[in-house]
């Protein structure tokens, strides 16, 4: 409810209608079938609009789904190498690294020390060298190696923008789907309807047996 004496309307076209009370702008909402909204509570004096509330509140929501379907958090991703890791397993991960800056992500590279490993660091300090130059394309080093117990890493900042990720065609039945009668979504679904077989033909009668006659046992 507004609670001020006055308000600046305009209408449900956008056109101004100039300052007049709250109670006059009110009865000219309900002559046209329409509400008076608060849109600018701060303004002075306060900005009141006339239009269909019910479709207001839906075109809102509409857009607060539509900017929340665009929106996508940016993730950390994590690789893991080894010291004695082969050429090309060392590209594949490269790769793969490549893949989560390419959408965004920061990504974790760790080099994973084993048994006596841990007294050549070095070694892992030179894979990771290597590995952030053949991703600096995509990402930034945010630190160089650290070492921390058995393990030594990297962090990489992608230097893409997040990719938004089109709703799958799942999704997309689903968001339209007509609900059903109970409220719940109802998805209409075609299904392959098989050719049945034919029924079995009956089995023959078997003879009734003779009057008098015994059956013998085999």
């Amino acid at each position: 409810m507004i609670r001020v004496f006055e308000v600046r309307v305009v209408d449900e076209d956008g056109s101004q209608l100039g300052v007049m009370r709250t109670a006059d702008a009110m009865r000219l909402a309900q002559e046209r079938g329409l509400d008076l909204v608060e849109v600018a509570p701060l303004a002075s004096p306060p900005v009141a609009r006339l239009l269909d509330f019910g479709q207001y509140k839906y075109e809102l929501t509409k857009r607060e789904k539509e900017a929340k379907r665009k929106q996508r958090s940016i993730t950390f991703k994590e690789v893991r190498i080894k010291p004695k890791i082969g050429i090309g397993d060392f590209d594949t991960k490269v790769r793969r690294a490549i893949e989560f800056l390419e959408d965004g992500d920061r990504v974790k590279i760790a080099v994973t020390f084993r048994g006596r490993e841990l007294t050549h660091p070095q070694i892992g300090r030179d894979l990771l060298d290597k590995f952030a130059e053949q991703i600096k394309e995509h990402g930034v080093v945010e630190r160089p190696p650290l070492l921390e117990g058995k393990s030594m890493h990297i962090s990489v900042a992608s230097t893409h923008k997040p990719k938004v990720h089109e709703p799958t065609p799942s999704a997309t039945a689903k968001a339209h789907a007509r609900p059903s009668e109970e409220g719940s979504d109802e998805i209409v679904t075609a299904l392959d309807t098989a050719s049945e077989a034919p029924p079995a033909p009956p089995a023959p009668p078997r003879p009734e047996p003779e009057t008098g006659s015994a059956s013998t046992g085999v």
